[in-house]
């Protein structure tokens, strides 16, 4: 009897809710710690890039309006799916060299992390906004807004690392547009599937694989990006990508800290604007 034949997975993109191959057709193969083929992942091209870009336009207004209590029921239904798939999440944590200690450690802390940013949804604008002061018959209220779409390089941990990013820029009514993980992208499609059949509308989230070095320059430049997360690029490449993001106004956020630690709050307040509004008394 002659042997079987291998049938290898080819990870997609996760554009508009949808499971695209890259329009390129290229792929590139993800091996392993121990250098064996685990599978191939889509390589993202530009037009990937302006697809994602659009579909996270086309989600933020409805995203953005909905209430923050909807929003954090919708982010705790993805910690729920994360739980019950917890064990193929640790396999292929397991595939980065982790020991399954370490990973079952890593896809607890991200699943915990997902209920952590659920929990803020309704509480960051009573900590973000403020009633002023004022001389005169007047109200000031400061008001915090999302800033609109935002791009991430999600840093290489496959999973935690990429929920530390994701999660505080969604729950305040951002849409994104997420570069994974390189050498290790298999966890960011997966919970791409996590997402697809959760609540979380089309468009909110959009996760490329492929190439940092190409893919960053891209979205560091597009005029419809609002604000770029630099946390995965490496400290040679990140001066090139704040200079393309000035020419167009972006905001840029690279945390000095460790992602990993105690999350707080940065996160969500670099993504959001706050705005003042000034109202007549007893009007």
């Amino acid at each position: 009897m002659s042997e079987r034949l291998t049938v290898r997975k080819t990870y997609k993109l996760y554009i508009a809710g949808a499971f695209p191959r890259s329009e390129s057709g290229r792929t590139y193969v993800v091996n392993d710690a121990k250098g064996a083929f685990a599978a191939n992942a889509s390589q993202a091209s530009r037009k990937d890039v302006r697809d994602a870009v659009a579909a996270a336009r086309k989600a933020f207004g409805g995203w953005s309006g909905r209430t923050a209590y909807n929003r954090a029921q919708i982010l705790y239904r993805i910690a729920e799916m994360l739980e019950g798939r917890r064990d193929q999440f640790i396999t292929e944590v397991r595939h980065g060299g982790a020991s399954k200690t370490h990973a079952a450690t890593q896809v607890d802390a991200a699943i915990d992390r997902w209920v952590w940013y659920a929990g803020w949804a309704d509480k960051i604008t009573a900590v973000t906004g403020a009633a002023n002061p004022v001389t005169g018959p007047y109200f000031n209220f400061s008001t915090p807004e999302p800033t609109g779409i935002v791009a991430i390089a999600a840093p290489d941990d496959p999973l935690l690392g990429l929920v530390s990013v994701l999660a505080p820029a969604i729950v305040t009514g951002n849409t994104t547009v997420v570069i994974a993980s390189e050498p290790a992208p298999l966890p960011a499609i997966t919970l791409a599937e996590v997402l697809a059949t959760s609540d979380l509308p089309g468009g909110v989230v959009n996760i490329l694989t492929g190439h940092r070095t190409e893919l960053a320059p891209w979205l560091a430049s597009h005029m419809d990006v609002n604000a770029i997360d630099l946390t995965g690029v490496p400290e040679a490449d990140v001066t090139a990508l704040e200079e393309k993001a000035a020419e167009n106004l972006k905001r840029v956020f690279r945390a000095a800290e460790d992602w990993s630690g105690d999350p707080g709050t940065a996160r969500m307040t670099a993504f959001l604007e706050v705005k003042t509004v000034w109202h007549p008394v007893g009007v």
